[in-house]
């Protein structure tokens, strides 16, 4: 008499939801299998996973929605700002000498300086110059609001006044 065995091929892990994006594991709401250390030391105390029951896959399920609504909203009100700063030019004065060439330069915390006091919530790293300003004239800068939303705003830079004197 042939005894015949079928092994079952152990899982080394365990099967966890994840409950937010991390980068070279997986997205929201994807069941992965990890290391039970993993798990148990460090993805479920931060709250960046959980076990994957059937209610906490609806858990994760329904924050992902209002997570994709959160980020629309946020997208929509980003458009919007890029469509309002767009529309509005800064004017910057800085010391120059006869031929418009400035003695410093213009630079983003300038720029972001003026938006922000005209009313524009726009940061430093928003906005993407090729170099510093070193002339006086017109200038069409770039902001990058989001990864899908960009805008230009007009910057004027002009001599001081006591510069022409």
């Amino acid at each position: 008499m042939v005894e015949q065995t079928t092994q079952v091929p152990r899982r080394r892990g365990v099967e966890l939801l994840l409950a937010e994006d991390i980068p070279s594991l997986g997205k929201l709401g994807e069941i992965v299998v990890v290391k039970p250390g993993y798990a148990r030391n460090y993805l479920i105390p931060h709250g960046l996973a959980t076990v994957a029951t059937e209610h906490n896959k609806r858990m994760v399920e329904q924050h992902r929605k209002r997570h994709q609504e959160a980020q629309q909203q946020k997208i929509k009100n980003l458009r919007k700002l890029a469509e309002d700063v767009g529309k509005y030019s800064v004017t910057l004065e800085a010391n120059a000498d006869a031929e418009g060439h400035l003695y410093g330069s213009i630079t983003s915390p300038q720029i972001s300086k003026a938006l922000k006091a005209a009313g524009f919530d726009i940061d430093v790293d928003q906005i993407k110059l090729d170099g510093h300003l070193k002339e006086t004239g017109m200038y069409t800068i770039k902001l990058q609001l989001h990864a899908e939303v960009d805008a230009d705003v007009k910057v004027w830079v002009v001599p001081t006044a006591s510069s022409n004197a």
